[in-house]
């Protein structure tokens, strides 16, 4: 029989041999109840689209035993499902996907919240925008729709997502590169933006490539131009034959404006890091999936996954061109 004293130093030992082969994530937290994902827009989006696929392949995978549930909080711009989670803190159960509002909407009516009382957990792409015309209208190019927008009485008008922000910001910078007018309309999401240029009750809208995807391929829509740098990169054919790929870049059509935002999962306040550290896990699986490589493919998202330090770096600085931009387009309040 072993003596008391090398039984009392063998059990520590033993369980300090089997902690160090422990599962990783086997001793932290996991959730208990069912897991709320807001989405600060209306149904038919393009955030809403994303947390409804991400909600697929996380049950799909089995990726927590507890149900996902999306809620859609439209209201106020976005602001409502910000408070929301911003007065959840604490609460390890809720989540909010949103893109380069989490800047703005602060930004642009003074509210008491930032990014910073949120707890960062994934980017998981950044998205595009183009110009998208009904598909019946006479514009071939991005010039052309400059060129008729110069001497249009009354301005043109685009539809977009929400007032003073993305697409409200792209179509100032359109107005300050083309020397022209146009009369922006905000709607409560980027689906409705494109069911309103479908039925041309607006001459164009700036969408992301998710949110008019549907009425391209249906015949109704057609983008003229992407707002980027560089053309998209998936060459697939999605529409008449051609692939997002095949969209020249505004700037080659003569109109100098190029944006993208990100796509990003925050959970609430004060939570732990082994909350935090579950769900990071978690979305970093999800980007890895087969599915969401598909998905960035169909809706044309340029792929950018980043967590810890690598996404707060991304956060701070995007805050900081955002700070930039509004002030510049006269949409800081007050």
């Amino acid at each position: 029989m072993m003596p008391n004293r090398l039984l009392a130093a063998f059990i520590p030992a033993m369980l300090g041999a089997g902690a160090a082969f422990t599962p990783t994530g086997a001793l932290g937290w996991e959730p208990t109840k069912p897991i709320e994902i807001v989405v600060p827009f209306s149904a038919g989006g393009a955030s809403d689209q994303m947390a409804r696929t991400i909600q697929g392949i996380i049950q799909k995978h089995q990726f927590t035993t507890q149900p996902i549930i999306v809620v859609n909080k439209p209201a106020a711009g976005g602001a409502e499902g910000m408070l929301d989670i911003q007065k959840s803190a604490g609460d390890a159960h809720k989540l909010i996907t949103t893109s380069s509002g989490i800047f703005m909407t602060p930004m642009a009516t003074k509210l008491p919240l930032s990014w910073t009382d949120y707890t960062p957990v994934a980017m998981m792409a950044q998205d595009s925008f183009l110009l998208w015309v009904n598909a019946k209208a006479p514009y071939k190019t991005a010039a052309d729709f400059v060129e008729a927008a110069k001497s249009a009485t009354p301005p043109l008008k685009i539809g977009g997502t929400s007032s003073k922000r993305e697409d409200n910001l792209i179509v100032f910078a359109m107005e300050k590169q083309a020397g022209a007018k146009f009369a922006y309309i905000p709607y409560t999401s980027g689906g409705q933006a494109s069911t309103q240029l479908s039925g041309n009750h607006v001459e164009a809208n700036t969408n992301n490539p998710a949110e008019d995807l549907a009425n391209w391929r249906g015949g109704a829509t057609r983008p003229l131009c992407v707002f980027a740098e560089q053309p998209m990169s998936y060459s697939e054919p999605v529409a008449g034959g051609t692939g997002w790929s095949g969209i020249p870049t505004c700037a080659s059509q003569g109109l100098n404006v190029s944006y993208q935002m990100l796509r990003g999962m925050f959970m609430p306040g004060r939570v732990t890091k082994d909350q935090q550290a579950f769900y990071v896990d978690m979305f970093k699986k999800v980007s890895e999936t087969p599915e969401w490589k598909e998905y960035l493919a169909r809706n044309a998202l340029v792929p950018d996954y980043r967590d810890g330090e690598a996404f707060v770096s991304f956060l701070k600085e995007d805050e900081a061109k955002h700070a930039r931009l509004m002030a510049e387009a006269g949409f800081m309040a007050k």
